[in-house]
């Protein structure tokens, strides 16, 4: 599975605030029964362009990794959790929208049960909600 978030926070403040950051990528694999096998990383970006600087933080999972990219200058995050195992994206989707304090946001679910021998599309890609 494969989750998409696409949010725009209402909190410009939690988007720069790196030890925040740190605990959101943190917990989420215990939320969603993940096995961490690395701490969270979480980095500053300042590019070339001033106002699309922010943070962007990666957790290694058992399963695959959790990844999300801060714009604060925009108000704006993305994350992907990206596993080889089912889990709970309604739960993941609320914690989330709860800690980056969301205004807006939507999501997209990746399957990725993929069998040589199925004749069936590969990848199924469905947007699950749009707040």
């Amino acid at each position: 599975m494969h989750l998409i978030i696409d949010g725009y926070s209402a909190n410009k403040q939690i988007l720069q605030d790196e030890p925040y950051l740190r605990n959101i990528l943190d917990s989420v694999p215990d939320l969603i029964g993940m096995t961490k096998i690395t701490k969270p990383f979480v980095f500053k970006y300042v590019g070339d362009k001033p106002q699309e600087w922010g943070y962007s933080g990666f957790i290694f999972i058992a399963e695959s990794h959790i990844s999300f990219h801060t714009f604060v200058e925009k108000n704006y995050v993305n994350m992907d959790i990206f596993s080889c195992c089912d889990f709970d994206t309604a739960k993941a989707i609320k914690y989330l929208k709860e800690k980056f304090q969301f205004t807006k946001c939507k999501t997209y679910l990746v399957n990725r049960d993929w069998n040589p021998e199925d004749q069936a599309e590969a990848v199924q890609i469905s947007m699950l909600k749009t707040v």
